[in-house]
């Protein structure tokens, strides 16, 4: 293993090199929505800062370009008759962008950091389905009891709890990824400023202006570098869309990762073929904060869900198509075959269910003398603000006071996370990956994205259950039940299943609508006016 001394040298000699031929470098400039709270990988949540993890870390399995589970650092894997064994083998060639060798030991350490309560990760229970995952992380039992081992330099073996049917998936995900051992255990919590950071993907971060963006550059030591064609790529962090879009139209950005949905006409008009607009995986929803006295009434819950005019928010508000949700799971979900949740009254006539809604409040005590005063919270973003008009309006007949609150996204989800809101938080997740149980754990009473703290034990107990089976069409239907209760108690209230909305300039070649909405720069590449896109799938 190199030293330290030489590592540094090698890293900063790299660097030079790439300011020297600047001015020649292909660039990417990507808005990518909110400020990242961090790039640690066991510190991030969101999708504006996965595209940026995702870029410079890879796992023992990565994504495609259309966002299908491929080899990563792995060059190959076993997976033992009974299912609960995974034996990797890493690359030869997988080396750290300051010279060290990724090896199985950094990709042991980075799962018990993960799961290390001390870190506290928010998103550790997405690997909950390896050996004394959870226990571990609840602090039950010893961190080095954690069913992951290194057993040689470039061997790593992962045993589950159970069969798993969507491991490899979950390997994707950036809380699987490793860390470089050997800067986390010489710098702790540092090691990912831009003076410490190594990369072991395609880009390696060299600069971050907060507020601003993070700049990142080809890295020469990723294993597949001579298929990389971008050569750096700026990361833009801003919360007004409206003002994103100008700077898109001003030759500022070349992509765009949302868009104001009332100005899709615009650019189908001007802009033909730039604006994407593409089903995936994701829901768009409320949640209710159920320690709230008012808000612990099933009934009054229910009159809020009843009074929200789904139908109209997708065509009509946002004006992209969005569809409207009164279940938990997306519909297209892998072994969920059961068609979209929906309550006995979404099929009423609207007016109808109005008036129903509204007797139900004025049983709860609501009136006009006594209104139900809500605060309804929501990242800055234009398009969740006319949304949280649109449904406080909705809500007026029912003797229901809504305040707007806004504001940007880090405070916003921080808020949600602690509970530390007085009514209604708009919120949305995409899956990461494609099992109903990552949405469903999304209202488990022990996770901390549980931001409403709905709780119920059986449903707890239904999810437990469903851990502990092969068969997927009997654990199909433990989940579904499970859905069943968390919708009948309205446990939160789903408003739409996710489009996707990007503009991308019709210079960029591979990024390709997907179900994940995950497009690493790796797969992508930039051609002159007039010329055409290379065949990039040649690589995968």
């Amino acid at each position: 293993m190199k030293s330290t001394w030489f590592a540094r040298a090698t890293a900063a000699a790299a660097v030079l090199a790439v300011s020297a031929v600047a001015a020649e470098a292909v660039t990417l400039r990507t808005f990518n929505g909110g400020e990242p709270a961090s790039i640690d990988p066991h510190r991030v949540s969101g999708d504006w800062e996965n595209r940026i993890v995702g870029d410079y870390l890879e796992g023992l399995m990565t994504e495609d370009a259309n966002a299908v589970p491929v080899l990563g650092q792995a060059e190959s894997f076993d997976i033992s008759e009974d299912g609960l064994v995974y034996t990797f083998t890493i690359r030869d060639d997988a080396v750290w962008s300051d010279g060290t060798p990724v090896t199985a030991a950094d990709f042991e350490y980075a799962f018990k950091r993960l799961l290390d309560p001390a870190l506290a990760a928010d998103y550790a229970y997405l690997q909950y389905p390896i050996l004394n995952a959870e226990a571990i992380n609840a602090g039950e039992m010893d961190v080095n009891e954690l069913g992951v081992v290194a057993t040689g330099e470039k061997t790593l073996e992962i045993t589950l709890e159970n069969p798993t049917p969507y491991f490899l998936d979950a390997l994707t995900h950036y809380t699987a990824y490793p860390v470089p051992m050997h800067l986390v255990e010489e710098f702790g919590e540092e090691w990912i400023d831009m003076e410490n950071i190594a990369s072991n993907g395609p880009y390696t971060p060299v600069e971050w202006i907060p507020n601003s963006y993070i700049r990142a550059v080809k890295s020469e030591t990723y294993y597949a570098a001579d298929s990389v064609s971008i050569d750096e790529v700026y990361y833009y962090s801003m919360d007004d869309i409206s003002a994103a879009l100008q700077r898109y139209r001003a030759d500022e950005f070349d992509i765009l990762t949302d868009f104001p949905a009332d100005q899709l006409s615009l650019l189908e008009d001007q802009y033909p073929g730039e604006a994407r607009v593409a089903p995936f995986l994701g829901l768009y929803y409320y949640v209710l904060n159920q320690n709230l006295p008012a808000l612990e009434d099933q009934s009054v819950r229910e009159a809020l869900s009843m009074a929200i005019n789904r139908e109209i928010i997708g065509p009509d508000i946002l004006g992209t198509g969005e569809i409207a949700a009164y279940g938990w799971v997306p519909p297209g979900t892998a072994n969920y075959d059961f068609g979209e949740y929906r309550p006995d009254w979404a099929d009423t006539e609207y007016g109808e269910r109005v008036g129903m809604a509204v007797q139900m409040m004025e049983e709860a005590g609501y009136s006009d003398d006594n209104p139900l005063e809500l605060q309804l919270r929501y990242n800055t973003n234009e398009n969740h603000r006319r949304i949280a008009v649109a449904i406080a309006a909705m809500w007026e007949p029912l003797h229901v006071e809504v305040e707007l609150f806004n504001s940007e996204v880090a405070v916003h989800y921080d808020a949600l996370q602690e509970n530390d809101f007085d009514g209604v938080g708009r919120a949305g997740w995409l899956m990461d990956y494609n099992d109903a149980i990552n949405m469903l754990e999304l209202l488990r009473s022990d996770i901390i994205y549980n931001y409403g703290r709905w709780a119920n034990e059986d449903f707890d107990a239904l999810l437990r259950q469903s851990a502990t089976m092969t068969d997927l069409e009997a654990r199909a239907e433990v989940l579904r039940e499970a859905e069943t209760i968390a919708m009948s108690e309205v446990a939160a209230l789903p408003i739409y299943y996710y489009v996707s909305k990007n503009v991308v300039d019709t210079n960029i070649c591979g990024f390709l609508d997907n179900a994940k909405d995950i497009h690493r720069t790796r797969w992508l590449t930039i051609v002159e006016d007039g010329e055409s896109c290379p065949d990039m799938m040649d690589g995968m």
